[in-house]
């Protein structure tokens, strides 16, 4: 498996907090649930990443 990257993410505290929710909500680390999130996006626009 690849490296993954490593990004900064600036969130307004109220987004940070809503998807720290969701993510307990769950089981998952809010880094996954970002991940998880765009991951969902990105299928949506049909922009699904290379494997």
């Amino acid at each position: 498996m690849a490296e993954k990257k490593k990004l900064l993410l600036r969130l307004d505290p109220a987004v940070y907090d809503a998807v720290a929710r969701w993510a307990a909500d769950d089981l998952r680390s809010v880094n996954a649930q970002m991940e998880f999130a765009l991951r969902k996006a990105l299928a949506q626009a049909g922009r699904e990443p290379k494997k």
